[in-house]
């Protein structure tokens, strides 16, 4: 039994559909080049050739009629996998995603299970421009009825898409481009790890632990958790050790895990790809700000997110608003200064 191997995110992602595509026939694969071209960004690559059209199935640009096809699949008894390419598109179908698909298992009193995962491709870096170039996350995470996964690394895509599939709720599984491990497009080698060929889930809901650090709490998901671990690892150089936390889902979200770290370094920063306004970095600061009588604060909570901006076509501006590994090596340093500055203020 292979324990070793390194897979990228888009093989990882692959082989965990295709294991239980293998385990579960009612769980099938339709979207936007999921076919012979293998997904745009890899997540189904050779499964057509494996199980054939009548279960991996192309579908014409038609993103409201093929998720309202995955809602009536599921309502029958399947397990749809949905690919539609970019979540910047999810505009097109947002009534069948928050009117219908999020809610109704509630309007039917629970007698209606619609597990339908819908897999997207999230983030910038690439010079994509605005409409190509979003997390979106957030937006997602703010209807009830849908839970939403964003694996960071290869291990976790793989455990985290078994568990989405074998759920009997809608998920919103989102990937981000540049940590694909595609040979087209630069990525963070981070992202390639050691996956277990047997089948496995990795639950919703628990935060992973990636560095542990006294200093300060970095919170982040997806791409900017390699980012975090670089500058944690520059930090660790200027003898300042951050603990960095992937929270790889945010519904459900691992608040506790955050509470505790946050209790121990006394210091918070949030790091986010999705924008700064109402997201994931505003969220967590609440979650801190409500349990102040069990987390005493060094210094005030930090967020690093994207500016409310459409992302730039221009890469230096691009990489201007989207949080790189220098910029959250500086927050980290800000948040140490502060500290001094309010113990002198005493």
């Amino acid at each position: 039994m292979k324990t070793n191997r390194t897979l990228t995110m888009a093989q990882a992602i692959s082989e965990g559909i295709a294991q239980e595509m293998t385990r579960d026939s009612n769980v099938f694969v339709m979207g936007e080049d999921v076919g012979s071209y293998g997904g745009i960004f890899g997540a189904t690559g050779g499964l057509l050739d494996k199980f054939g059209k009548d279960r991996i199935m192309d579908t014409p640009i038609s993103e409201t009629a093929f998720i309202g096809a995955a809602t009536g699949a599921a309502a029958a008894g399947l397990r749809p996998i949905v690919e539609l390419m970019f979540v910047d598109f999810f505009g097109v179908c947002m009534d069948q995603i928050y009117n219908h698909l999020a809610k109704n298992t509630y309007m039917s009193g629970g007698h209606v299970s619609l597990p339908v995962v819908i897999t997207t491709a999230i983030g910038g870096g690439y010079g994509d421009a605005a409409q190509h170039s979003q997390c979106l996350y957030a937006i997602f995470a703010h209807m009830p009825g849908i839970k939403v996964v964003v694996p960071s690394n290869a291990y976790d895509a793989k455990g985290l898409m078994v568990q989405a599939i074998r759920d009997n709720n809608p998920v919103i599984f989102m990937y981000h481009k540049g940590i694909m491990g595609l040979p087209w497009m630069a990525f963070f080698e981070g992202s390639s790890n050691a996956v277990p060929e047997d089948l496995y889930v990795v639950p919703f809901g628990k935060a992973n632990i990636v560095k542990e650090g006294s200093d300060l709490t970095i919170v982040t998901i997806s791409q900017m958790v390699q980012k975090a671990v670089l500058a944690a690892k520059i930090l660790e150089e200027q003898s300042i050790h951050a603990e960095v936390i992937d929270l790889r889902t945010l519904v459900p979200m691992d608040t506790e895990s955050v509470l505790k770290s946050v209790r121990k370094t006394g210091r918070l920063l949030i790091v986010d790809e999705d924008y700064l306004g109402f997201g994931l970095s505003g969220e967590i600061s609440a979650v801190i700000a409500e349990n102040l009588d069990s987390v005493s604060l060094k210094a005030p909570i930090k967020r690093l997110a994207v500016p409310n901006v459409p992302i730039p076509f221009s890469r230096p501006l691009e990489q201007f608003v989207i949080p790189q590994v220098p910029n959250i090596v500086l927050a980290a340093q800000e948040l140490m200064v502060k500290k001094i500055a309010l113990l002198e203020s005493k």
